[in-house]
Protein backbone atom coordinates (compact mmCIF):
# COMPACT_ATOMS: atom_id res chain seq x y z
CA UNK A 1 0.00 0.00 0.00
CA UNK A 2 1.39 2.96 -0.89
CA UNK A 3 1.03 6.02 1.26
CA UNK A 4 1.70 9.97 0.62
CA UNK A 5 2.31 12.36 2.65
CA UNK A 6 1.81 16.21 1.37
CA UNK A 7 2.12 18.98 3.48
CA UNK A 8 1.05 22.31 2.59
CA UNK A 9 -2.16 20.43 1.64
CA UNK A 10 -4.87 23.24 2.05
CA UNK A 11 -2.25 25.76 -0.62
CA UNK A 12 -3.28 26.26 -3.90
CA UNK A 13 -0.72 24.08 -5.08
CA UNK A 14 -1.04 21.83 -2.47
CA UNK A 15 -4.73 21.27 -3.62
CA UNK A 16 -3.84 20.88 -7.14
CA UNK A 17 -0.52 18.01 -6.06
CA UNK A 18 -2.92 15.84 -3.82
CA UNK A 19 -5.98 15.48 -6.77
CA UNK A 20 -3.06 14.35 -9.11
CA UNK A 21 -1.90 11.68 -6.80
CA UNK A 22 -5.26 10.45 -6.06
CA UNK A 23 -5.82 9.99 -9.74
CA UNK A 24 -2.21 8.13 -9.96
CA UNK A 25 -2.78 4.43 -10.14
CA UNK A 26 0.41 3.86 -8.25
CA UNK A 27 -1.27 5.68 -4.83
CA UNK A 28 -3.46 4.21 -2.09
CA UNK A 29 -3.52 6.66 -0.06
CA UNK A 30 -2.99 10.51 0.28
CA UNK A 31 -2.26 12.25 3.43
CA UNK A 32 -2.33 15.38 3.70
CA UNK A 33 -1.31 17.98 6.41
CA UNK A 34 -1.65 21.48 6.24
CA UNK A 35 -1.56 24.46 9.37
CA UNK A 36 -5.64 25.03 7.90
CA UNK A 37 -8.09 21.93 8.10
CA UNK A 38 -9.67 21.33 5.04
CA UNK A 39 -11.60 18.56 3.08
CA UNK A 40 -9.70 15.80 3.49
CA UNK A 41 -6.79 17.93 5.45
CA UNK A 42 -5.45 17.79 8.63
CA UNK A 43 -4.89 20.77 10.86
CA UNK A 44 -1.00 20.32 12.15
CA UNK A 45 1.17 22.96 12.60
CA UNK A 46 4.49 21.77 11.27
CA UNK A 47 6.79 23.40 14.01
CA UNK A 48 5.11 22.56 16.57
CA UNK A 49 2.85 19.89 16.22
CA UNK A 50 3.29 15.79 16.57
CA UNK A 51 3.82 14.31 12.82
CA UNK A 52 4.25 11.12 14.39
CA UNK A 53 0.46 9.99 13.30
CA UNK A 54 0.24 12.32 9.49
CA UNK A 55 3.24 10.55 8.74
CA UNK A 56 2.68 6.62 9.60
CA UNK A 57 3.52 4.39 7.17
CA UNK A 58 3.95 7.27 4.89
CA UNK A 59 6.39 5.77 1.28
CA UNK A 60 6.77 8.93 0.05
CA UNK A 61 6.55 12.81 1.32
CA UNK A 62 6.06 15.86 -0.31
CA UNK A 63 6.86 19.10 1.36
CA UNK A 64 5.19 22.39 -0.18
CA UNK A 65 4.31 23.92 2.90
CA UNK A 66 6.08 27.55 3.36
CA UNK A 67 5.88 30.26 5.21
CA UNK A 68 6.24 33.16 2.99
CA UNK A 69 3.83 34.97 0.86
CA UNK A 70 2.33 38.56 1.11
CA UNK A 71 1.11 38.41 4.80
CA UNK A 72 4.29 36.73 6.15
CA UNK A 73 5.54 38.34 9.57
CA UNK A 74 8.65 39.88 9.88
CA UNK A 75 8.91 37.73 13.24
CA UNK A 76 8.68 34.34 11.20
CA UNK A 77 10.89 35.62 8.71
CA UNK A 78 13.48 36.34 11.59
CA UNK A 79 12.89 32.77 13.45
CA UNK A 80 13.51 31.04 9.98
CA UNK A 81 9.97 29.26 10.12
CA UNK A 82 10.61 28.01 7.03
CA UNK A 83 13.92 26.04 8.02
CA UNK A 84 12.02 24.85 10.97
CA UNK A 85 9.26 23.02 9.03
CA UNK A 86 11.65 21.18 6.53
CA UNK A 87 13.59 20.49 9.28
CA UNK A 88 10.95 18.07 11.30
CA UNK A 89 9.43 17.22 7.90
CA UNK A 90 12.37 15.01 7.42
CA UNK A 91 12.99 14.00 10.82
CA UNK A 92 9.46 12.84 10.15
CA UNK A 93 10.68 11.37 7.14
CA UNK A 94 13.45 9.31 8.26
CA UNK A 95 11.49 8.21 11.32
CA UNK A 96 8.80 6.44 8.68
CA UNK A 97 11.91 5.11 6.41
CA UNK A 98 10.10 6.83 3.61
CA UNK A 99 11.68 6.13 -0.05
CA UNK A 100 10.98 9.17 -1.73
CA UNK A 101 11.16 12.54 -0.38
CA UNK A 102 10.31 15.60 -3.08
CA UNK A 103 11.11 19.25 -1.28
CA UNK A 104 9.65 22.89 -2.92
CA UNK A 105 12.43 25.14 -2.97
CA UNK A 106 12.69 27.92 -5.45
CA UNK A 107 15.15 29.17 -8.34
CA UNK A 108 15.85 32.37 -6.36
CA UNK A 109 18.35 29.88 -4.20
CA UNK A 110 20.91 30.77 -8.07
CA UNK A 111 20.61 34.33 -7.29
CA UNK A 112 20.66 37.49 -9.60
CA UNK A 113 24.17 38.01 -10.51
CA UNK A 114 25.62 39.18 -13.80
CA UNK A 115 27.64 36.34 -14.55
CA UNK A 116 25.11 33.90 -14.20
CA UNK A 117 24.81 31.57 -17.02
CA UNK A 118 21.28 31.87 -19.47
CA UNK A 119 20.02 29.33 -18.63
CA UNK A 120 21.31 28.08 -15.64
CA UNK A 121 21.63 24.14 -15.16
CA UNK A 122 21.36 22.13 -11.66
CA UNK A 123 25.04 22.55 -11.86
CA UNK A 124 25.16 25.81 -11.22
CA UNK A 125 25.99 26.87 -7.20
CA UNK A 126 24.27 28.20 -4.75
CA UNK A 127 24.41 31.79 -4.44
CA UNK A 128 20.99 33.48 -2.99
CA UNK A 129 21.30 37.03 -3.01
CA UNK A 130 21.51 37.80 1.04
CA UNK A 131 19.27 40.48 0.86
CA UNK A 132 16.50 37.97 -0.08
CA UNK A 133 15.15 35.87 3.00
CA UNK A 134 13.14 33.94 1.19
CA UNK A 135 16.23 32.58 -1.23
CA UNK A 136 18.67 32.47 1.49
CA UNK A 137 16.62 30.34 3.66
CA UNK A 138 15.73 28.06 0.84
CA UNK A 139 19.04 27.51 0.25
CA UNK A 140 19.43 26.11 4.13
CA UNK A 141 16.59 24.10 3.52
CA UNK A 142 18.30 22.59 -0.14
CA UNK A 143 21.40 21.82 2.88
CA UNK A 144 19.46 20.15 5.53
CA UNK A 145 18.11 17.84 2.21
CA UNK A 146 21.39 17.27 1.10
CA UNK A 147 22.52 16.24 4.32
CA UNK A 148 19.21 13.98 4.48
CA UNK A 149 19.69 12.55 1.67
CA UNK A 150 24.05 11.59 2.16
CA UNK A 151 22.76 9.69 5.13
CA UNK A 152 19.89 7.47 3.61
CA UNK A 153 21.76 6.35 -0.03
CA UNK A 154 18.70 4.27 -0.47
CA UNK A 155 15.88 7.20 -0.27
CA UNK A 156 15.38 9.50 -3.01
CA UNK A 157 14.84 13.51 -2.68
CA UNK A 158 14.21 15.51 -5.32
CA UNK A 159 14.85 19.43 -4.46
CA UNK A 160 12.64 21.29 -7.18
CA UNK A 161 13.23 24.88 -8.21
CA UNK A 162 10.52 26.60 -9.72
CA UNK A 163 10.37 29.75 -11.41
CA UNK A 164 8.07 32.71 -10.43
CA UNK A 165 4.37 30.88 -10.15
CA UNK A 166 1.43 32.73 -11.16
CA UNK A 167 -2.59 30.95 -11.71
CA UNK A 168 -5.37 31.97 -13.85
CA UNK A 169 -5.73 35.54 -12.86
CA UNK A 170 -3.73 35.59 -9.89
CA UNK A 171 0.03 36.12 -10.02
CA UNK A 172 1.90 34.10 -7.14
CA UNK A 173 3.46 36.33 -4.35
CA UNK A 174 6.83 36.25 -5.89
CA UNK A 175 5.56 37.12 -9.47
CA UNK A 176 3.32 39.78 -7.76
CA UNK A 177 6.20 41.19 -6.34
CA UNK A 178 8.47 41.28 -9.29
CA UNK A 179 5.63 42.84 -11.05
CA UNK A 180 5.25 45.34 -8.46
CA UNK A 181 8.88 46.37 -9.70
CA UNK A 182 8.20 46.96 -13.16
CA UNK A 183 9.48 50.35 -13.74
CA UNK A 184 12.82 49.44 -12.09
CA UNK A 185 15.50 49.86 -15.30
CA UNK A 186 16.60 46.52 -16.44
CA UNK A 187 19.30 45.90 -19.52
CA UNK A 188 17.09 45.01 -22.80
CA UNK A 189 18.13 41.10 -22.33
CA UNK A 190 17.43 40.35 -18.51
CA UNK A 191 15.63 37.49 -19.35
CA UNK A 192 12.75 36.18 -16.66
CA UNK A 193 10.41 33.53 -16.59
CA UNK A 194 7.07 32.48 -15.42
CA UNK A 195 5.63 29.01 -14.47
CA UNK A 196 1.79 28.21 -14.62
CA UNK A 197 0.57 26.32 -10.93
CA UNK A 198 -0.63 23.67 -13.02
CA UNK A 199 3.04 22.88 -14.40
CA UNK A 200 3.99 23.11 -11.07
CA UNK A 201 2.06 20.42 -9.51
CA UNK A 202 2.88 18.26 -12.55
CA UNK A 203 6.49 18.54 -11.68
CA UNK A 204 5.95 17.79 -8.31
CA UNK A 205 4.15 14.40 -9.18
CA UNK A 206 6.78 13.55 -12.16
CA UNK A 207 9.46 14.34 -9.28
CA UNK A 208 7.95 11.72 -7.41
CA UNK A 209 6.61 9.08 -9.80
CA UNK A 210 10.41 9.20 -11.75
CA UNK A 211 12.03 8.87 -7.94
CA UNK A 212 14.48 12.20 -9.21
CA UNK A 213 17.25 12.71 -6.89
CA UNK A 214 19.15 16.26 -6.34
CA UNK A 215 17.67 19.28 -7.50
CA UNK A 216 15.39 20.08 -10.37
CA UNK A 217 14.90 23.50 -12.76
CA UNK A 218 11.14 23.72 -13.07
CA UNK A 219 10.13 26.08 -15.99
CA UNK A 220 8.89 26.30 -19.29
CA UNK A 221 11.42 26.58 -22.46
CA UNK A 222 13.13 29.67 -22.60
CA UNK A 223 12.21 33.11 -21.02
CA UNK A 224 10.87 36.80 -21.97
CA UNK A 225 13.01 39.98 -22.41
CA UNK A 226 11.75 42.77 -21.01
CA UNK A 227 10.67 44.70 -24.30
CA UNK A 228 8.75 40.96 -25.11
CA UNK A 229 7.12 41.53 -21.21
CA UNK A 230 6.01 45.12 -21.93
CA UNK A 231 4.90 44.39 -24.93
CA UNK A 232 2.39 41.92 -22.93
CA UNK A 233 1.21 44.33 -20.67
CA UNK A 234 -2.32 45.69 -20.44
CA UNK A 235 -1.32 49.29 -19.53
CA UNK A 236 2.38 50.69 -20.79
CA UNK A 237 4.58 51.32 -17.77
CA UNK A 238 6.78 54.05 -17.16
CA UNK A 239 10.55 53.72 -17.06
CA UNK A 240 11.78 56.11 -14.08
CA UNK A 241 15.48 56.48 -13.90
CA UNK A 242 17.31 54.35 -12.75
CA UNK A 243 18.21 56.15 -8.85
CA UNK A 244 14.54 57.15 -8.60
CA UNK A 245 13.26 53.81 -9.38
CA UNK A 246 15.28 52.27 -6.70
CA UNK A 247 14.37 54.90 -4.24
CA UNK A 248 10.60 54.91 -4.87
CA UNK A 249 10.69 50.86 -4.49
CA UNK A 250 12.23 51.27 -1.37
CA UNK A 251 9.82 53.40 0.03
CA UNK A 252 6.89 51.78 -1.36
CA UNK A 253 7.69 48.52 0.81
CA UNK A 254 8.27 50.63 3.85
CA UNK A 255 5.49 52.37 3.15
CA UNK A 256 3.10 48.88 2.20
CA UNK A 257 2.25 50.51 -1.03
CA UNK A 258 3.73 47.55 -2.74
CA UNK A 259 5.21 43.58 -2.23
CA UNK A 260 8.53 44.75 -3.28
CA UNK A 261 10.94 43.96 -0.39
CA UNK A 262 14.11 45.52 -0.95
CA UNK A 263 15.94 41.91 -1.79
CA UNK A 264 13.38 41.51 -4.90
CA UNK A 265 15.37 44.05 -6.48
CA UNK A 266 18.52 42.63 -7.60
CA UNK A 267 16.24 39.58 -9.32
CA UNK A 268 14.90 42.03 -11.68
CA UNK A 269 18.17 43.68 -12.74
CA UNK A 270 19.96 41.00 -13.11
CA UNK A 271 19.69 37.00 -14.86
CA UNK A 272 18.32 33.97 -13.06
CA UNK A 273 16.27 31.75 -15.50
CA UNK A 274 16.74 27.94 -15.49
CA UNK A 275 16.69 25.26 -18.19
CA UNK A 276 14.03 22.51 -17.38
CA UNK A 277 16.11 19.32 -19.63
CA UNK A 278 16.64 17.38 -16.72
CA UNK A 279 12.72 17.54 -15.35
CA UNK A 280 11.68 16.81 -19.23
CA UNK A 281 13.94 14.00 -19.27
CA UNK A 282 12.11 12.12 -16.71
CA UNK A 283 8.30 12.99 -19.00
CA UNK A 284 7.55 16.21 -17.85
CA UNK A 285 5.51 18.58 -20.32
CA UNK A 286 4.86 21.98 -19.76
CA UNK A 287 1.21 23.16 -20.70
CA UNK A 288 1.92 26.97 -20.91
CA UNK A 289 4.99 28.84 -22.03
CA UNK A 290 6.30 32.03 -20.73
CA UNK A 291 4.05 34.17 -22.68
CA UNK A 292 1.08 31.75 -21.65
CA UNK A 293 1.46 31.87 -18.40
CA UNK A 294 2.40 35.79 -17.84
CA UNK A 295 -0.96 36.65 -19.53
CA UNK A 296 -2.96 34.26 -17.81
CA UNK A 297 -1.66 35.49 -14.61
CA UNK A 298 -2.47 39.41 -14.86
CA UNK A 299 -6.19 39.33 -14.34
CA UNK A 300 -7.99 40.85 -16.96
CA UNK A 301 -10.19 44.30 -16.59
CA UNK A 302 -12.35 47.02 -17.77
CA UNK A 303 -8.43 48.98 -18.48
CA UNK A 304 -7.66 46.53 -21.13
CA UNK A 305 -10.99 47.78 -23.32
CA UNK A 306 -9.17 51.31 -22.93
CA UNK A 307 -7.83 52.62 -26.07
CA UNK A 308 -3.93 52.46 -26.07
CA UNK A 309 -3.81 55.98 -25.98
CA UNK A 310 -5.39 56.55 -22.82
CA UNK A 311 -3.78 53.77 -21.15
CA UNK A 312 -0.66 55.47 -22.06
CA UNK A 313 -2.14 58.26 -20.22
CA UNK A 314 -3.00 56.32 -17.26
CA UNK A 315 0.41 54.96 -16.90
CA UNK A 316 1.91 58.26 -17.02
CA UNK A 317 -0.61 59.29 -14.00
CA UNK A 318 -0.35 56.41 -12.28
CA UNK A 319 3.57 56.79 -12.24
CA UNK A 320 3.72 60.35 -11.36
CA UNK A 321 1.29 59.85 -8.36
CA UNK A 322 3.37 56.40 -6.98
CA UNK A 323 6.79 58.92 -7.32
CA UNK A 324 4.51 61.69 -5.32
CA UNK A 325 3.23 59.27 -3.13
CA UNK A 326 6.40 58.12 -2.64
CA UNK A 327 7.70 61.30 -1.66
CA UNK A 328 5.51 62.65 0.35
CA UNK A 329 5.65 59.34 2.38
CA UNK A 330 9.26 59.52 2.69
CA UNK A 331 9.20 62.89 4.38
CA UNK A 332 6.88 62.25 6.62
CA UNK A 333 9.13 59.18 7.80
CA UNK A 334 11.99 61.26 7.85
CA UNK A 335 10.10 63.70 9.98
CA UNK A 336 8.51 60.78 12.26
CA UNK A 337 12.04 59.70 12.88
CA UNK A 338 13.76 62.81 14.13
CA UNK A 339 10.45 63.24 16.69
CA UNK A 340 11.73 60.33 18.22
CA UNK A 341 15.20 61.03 18.15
Amino acid sequence: MVRVVVTGAASSLGRRVSALLAAHPEVDEVVGIDLRAGAGVRATDLVTGDLAVAFEGAQAVIHLASAFGPAIESAEIDAAVDVAMARRVLEAADKVAAARVVLLSSATVYGPWANNAVPLTEEAPLRPHPDLAYAVQLAEVERLAADWAADHPSATVARLRPAPVVEDGRLGWLARAFDAAGDVPTADDTPAQYLHLADLASAVVTAWSAGLDGPVNVAPAGWLTPTQRRALDPVPRIRLPEAVALKVASWRWRLGLAPTPPGILPYVRHPWVVANDRLVAAGWEETSSNEEAYVMGHEASAIEQISPQRRQELALGVAGAVAVAAAVGAGAFIRHRRRRR
